[in-house]
């Protein structure tokens, strides 16, 4: 399927890079990381399929392929790629299908649960906490509960009572994202825990968490930081699952760093 990809660029540095989004998110979730980042980097990113103002997925076929094809089609040249949470997910397929392109990857908080399923699913399980509700939510068609259950369990920490209505209906309206990305974000419909498949990501990978996020996210990084072949692994301090939004100088501190090396 091809969808009307929309993007827009941050910066004027002299590198290109190309950064994906998380789940319920857009494009200008960052802005943060991109301004602190505009004199290293001219940075480019898109929304995701059926977030922003880009093209509706229509339900047919796998929608990480979708959004993985939209990524693809705007890497004209070797670029560094920068992900967050689904958005990293992204990038590190491309890292492994088309790595030709990807000229250093920085990952934070991949929500890669397929490879802490193989290595530890005890762990998975046990920090797994919401599924059961979001499932019973979602399900029943109460969309609002739905996002709210992945809000709290995936947000910036500052309480959905906090959450503007416009922004809450924003990710109502695309919480059926969350069940369409499973296939391949638990189940590897891409089939990237092959043998072989991560060792062709040889170029340098920054993988990123924040201190206080929950143990799924440590164990999902645990389990890709033994799998690829030139990574370094960083924790932002006193950041959760969305340090990109809430420390984004953090992040970019990082970032700086692992391009200083590349």
């Amino acid at each position: 399927m091809t969808l009307k990809t929309f993007s827009r660029s941050f910066g004027h540095g002299p590198r290109r890079a190309l950064a994906i989004h998380c789940t319920l998110a857009h494009s200008g979730a960052w802005r943060g990381v991109a301004e602190a980042l505009s004199d290293d980097l001219t940075l480019l990113a898109y929304d995701l399929p059926s977030h922003g103002k880009s093209g509706d997925w229509d339900g047919q076929g796998n929608v990480h392929d979708v959004a993985t094809d939209m990524a693809r089609a705007l890497l004209t040249e070797p670029m560094d790629i920068i992900g967050h949470s689904f958005g990293a997910t992204v990038g590190m397929r491309l890292a492994i299908e088309s790595p030709e392109l990807v000229r250093s990857l920085t990952m934070f908080e991949p929500v890669y649960f397929a490879a802490a399923l193989i290595d530890d699913p005890d762990r998975v399980r046990a920090a797994d906490r919401n599924s059961a509700a979001f499932n019973v939510a979602y399900e029943s068609g109460d969309t609002m509960e739905a996002a709210r259950i992945f809000n709290t369990g995936w947000g910036d920490g500052s309480g959905w009572e906090k959450t503007p209505e416009k922004l809450r209906q924003y990710m109502a309206d695309r919480i059926h994202y969350v069940p369409a990305s499973q296939p391949f974000l638990r189940d590897d419909s891409a089939g990237l825990l092959q043998p072989g498949m991560f060792e062709r990501a040889i170029m340098p990978v920054l993988l990123m968490d924040g201190a206080t996020s929950g143990d799924m996210a440590f164990a999902i990084n645990e389990s890709l930081a033994k799998r690829l072949p030139n990574v370094t692994c960083r924790t932002i301090a006193g950041a959760g699952h969305m340090a990109p939004l809430t420390h984004p100088v953090a992040v970019a501190d990082e970032i700086r760093a692992l391009l200083a090396e590349t």
